[in-house]
């Protein structure tokens, strides 16, 4: 039998920032077209580990890591790997929607632009498609010339995911992407990235516990920069096997 490939690894991955160790020995194999959440509380290294994954912290002085990060079996931090094809593979949604001050047609087509497409018929498809696989097409379609600024917060993250998937990636990493939301916009991202992980593979930081157990297929714990606990999500919340994860997830710190 053939060895099974995992979209996204990490093998002994320790990080800093400067003197600081941030990530300790992290181990974790994560599954193709599922969904995983990291939770933990703040400053416990989740949103450090979710960007290792697309190398966001690379931006970050004095940052380095020590270990494997795996995309389908390859190494991200190899010499070879050029940044900015990586990033096309692995999309990013942030805590803030962040919309660029343009109309959203040009959000959703900037990255296609920087890859120097400029046939119109592409263009329109692609952010027809884009829009229609955030749940945005229908409210934006009359409207594409509009400025995305004009926008509520929940149309902005989900423009904000349209974009992200514009330029086709595999996996999508999001952090914390409704914890500016109303709880409306909320339900509908939730909805969404139940319809997304049938194509993508998503990672997704909550401090939500309750988002966690709705929307993920797998819980990661995490706590001062170790990993704690990986399983199945029912699994984690009904039995979980450390009782650091107990404490956490029943509130008793966090």
């Amino acid at each position: 039998m053939s060895k099974k490939v995992y979209k996204l690894e990490a093998k002994n991955l320790n990080a800093y920032y400067g003197n600081f160790h941030a990530l300790k020995g992290i181990d974790i194999a994560m599954e193709e077209k599922a969904v995983t959440a990291f939770i933990g509380p703040s400053g416990c290294g989740k949103s450090t580990f979710l960007r290792t994954f697309n190398r966001m912290n690379d931006f970050i002085e004095g940052f380095r890591t020590e270990g494997d990060i795996l995309l389908d079996g390859r190494d991200i931090y190899d010499k070879k790997i050029r940044v900015d094809e990586l990033r096309k593979e692995v999309g990013m949604v942030f805590q803030k929607p962040n919309p660029f001050p343009k109309s959203i047609f040009e959000n959703v087509v900037y990255g296609l632009r920087l890859q120097g497409i400029k046939n119109k018929a592409v263009l329109q498809e692609t952010a027809e498609k884009s829009l229609q696989r955030a749940a945005l097409w229908s409210e934006v379609k009359d409207n594409l010339n509009k400025s995305a600024l004009a926008l509520s917060g929940g149309q902005q993250q989900r423009l904000c995911i349209a974009r992200a998937l514009a330029i086709s990636p595999s996996v999508l990493l999001m952090d914390e992407p409704a914890s500016a939301l109303d709880p409306i916009s909320t339900a509908k991202i939730e909805e969404l990235i139940h319809e997304l992980k049938n194509d993508y593979t998503i990672v997704i930081v909550t401090h939500n516990m309750q988002q966690a157990g709705r929307v993920s297929d797998y819980t990661a714990f995490f706590y001062m920069g170790e990993l704690v606990e990986h399983s199945k999500t029912k699994a984690l919340f009904t039995s979980p096997s450390d009782t650091r994860t107990q404490n956490y997830i029943t509130g008793r710190f966090g």
